[in-house]
């Protein structure tokens, strides 16, 4: 049997102590799976005195993660710090310069400087493993990486934040106010104490990245992405997307269009009678459209200690079954010195159907002036509907359209047009509708 596989953990929160119960644990069964042992002979943690959960007696204590990096007798070095800079980043960074396989769960940092540090893990010839990065316990990475050799990716789309699907799913199913929800997902662990990240859409946009240059093999482009979050989604939409036969999802979509890849992560439509419209709760899903293979949809677990662990473990479990020798894949489907230039689509030009919400003073014309805005915008509309606000001595309406395919910017023109009109009594709602599988 070969030696032993030496891992150095950085990081032990609820992810790093999971993943150490996990090797303890299942030593036995790892063993067996992977021809050698896997031993956690080195950690670094900012409390030495904090317990949790997990014999670490046998492991060799670092306060500084970079030394752990760089001098600890490991062959893997796992990052479980987060952030995309400072310690994560320098000991990331270190541990590949000492020529040690790396194994990460931090998205924020690979959206950012993925490519050069893939640069610098295929020039030492180890790996740099990331599948817990993106959509928790799914194995998303594994398969665009390694399973769809020949397949072109036309699309990759997916439900990538479990906070926010769970906000929606509430809303939806209980009738509650997007702030209840919110409150709610803080009490049970879901959210943050600010949650800014997660509601707003970056922790999405930064996984949906990561997906974009595996499916396209271009250079992550994370500043590159359209980007709104959930918080001015209402009960009005939520029961609007039912009546219509629609459900509310943040959706984080890449796409190879004409002029380049379309980027975005929003609110979007998508109709109740689809798969990805089933999925609730915390749960993540991830589309993948091909040429050969046609539609994979992946879903499980995507976040939580235990889906989290699990992914690390998988990478760890890989590189201890590669040999001495063996030519390891590039980390991001292609060489990274070969990933192409980012080439951003126009959000504005991108087409298809739209919902849009409109809160109106209930006066003469306004109907016609709303009508004559689309039509001046060549938008065709699938159905119209008008609710009467509150009770019969309501001066408001409110006004849903749904649109046929159209562009991004003549939807704006129009709603602008409406706007300036002096018709509308709130803020106008535009969510996009997805074709979804």
């Amino acid at each position: 049997m070969a030696e032993a596989l030496r891992i150095g953990i950085a990081g032990l929160g609820t992810v790093g102590a999971s993943v150490a119960r996990v090797l303890r644990d299942k030593s036995a069964e790892l063993t067996r799976q992977c021809g050698r042992e896997i031993v956690v002979t080195a950690v670094s943690a900012r409390d030495r005195s904090r317990d949790r959960g997990v014999d670490l007696g046998g492991a060799k204590w670092f306060d500084d993660p970079i030394e752990l990096a760089e001098k600890a007798d490991i062959d893997v070095f796992v990052e479980l710090i987060g952030g995309d800079e400072g310690a994560a980043r320098s000991c990331v960074s270190a541990a590949l310069d000492a020529g040690r396989h790396v194994v990460t769960a931090n998205k924020a940092l690979l959206a950012k400087h993925g490519v050069a540090l893939a640069e610098v893990a295929e020039k030492k010839g180890v790996l740099l493993n990331y599948e817990a990065a993106v959509a928790g316990g799914i194995p998303v990475i594994k398969t665009m990486r390694e399973a769809m050799a020949g397949n072109s990716v036309n699309r990759v789309f997916g439900i990538l934040n479990g906070t926010c699907n769970y906000i929606l799913t509430r809303m939806e199913a209980e009738g509650l106010t997007f702030e209840a929800c919110l409150k709610d997902a803080q009490r049970l662990g879901y959210a943050e104490a600010d949650p800014t990240f997660d509601i707003e859409g970056n922790d999405t946009a930064h996984k949906l990245a990561i997906l974009t240059s595996l499916a396209f093999g271009t250079r992550i482009a994370s500043d590159d992405i359209y980007l709104e979050g959930i918080s001015n989604i209402t009960q009005a939409d939520i029961r609007a997307a039912g009546e219509l036969g629609y459900r509310i999802k943040l959706l984080g979509v890449a796409q190879r269009t004409e002029s380049g890849i379309e980027q975005r992560v929003h609110p979007t439509m998508v109709p109740t009678a689809s798969v990805i419209a089933q999925v609730h709760g915390v749960t993540n899903a991830v589309a993948i459209e091909t040429d050969i293979l046609g539609e994979l949809l992946l879903s499980g677990p995507g976040a939580g200690g235990n889906a989290t662990a699990s992914a690390v473990v998988g990478d760890i479990a890989d590189i201890a079954k590669s040999r001495p020798g063996f030519q390891h894949g590039p980390v991001f489907g292609r060489p990274a010195k070969e990933l192409r230039p980012y080439k951003k689509a126009q959000m504005r030009s991108h087409a298809g159907g739209y919902f849009i919400r409109l809160t109106v003073h209930d006066r003469t014309g306004v109907f016609a002036a709303i009508a004559k805005r689309m039509a001046d915008n060549d938008i065709s509309l699938e159905s119209i509907v008008q609710h009467a606000n509150g009770s019969d001595g309501a001066t408001q309406k409110t006004v849903i359209l749904v649109t046929h395919e159209t562009t991004e910017a003549a939807v704006r023109k129009a709603v602008d047009g409406v706007t300036k009109d002096g018709h509308l009594t709130d803020k106008p709602q535009v969510i996009r509708i997805e074709r979804a599988g």
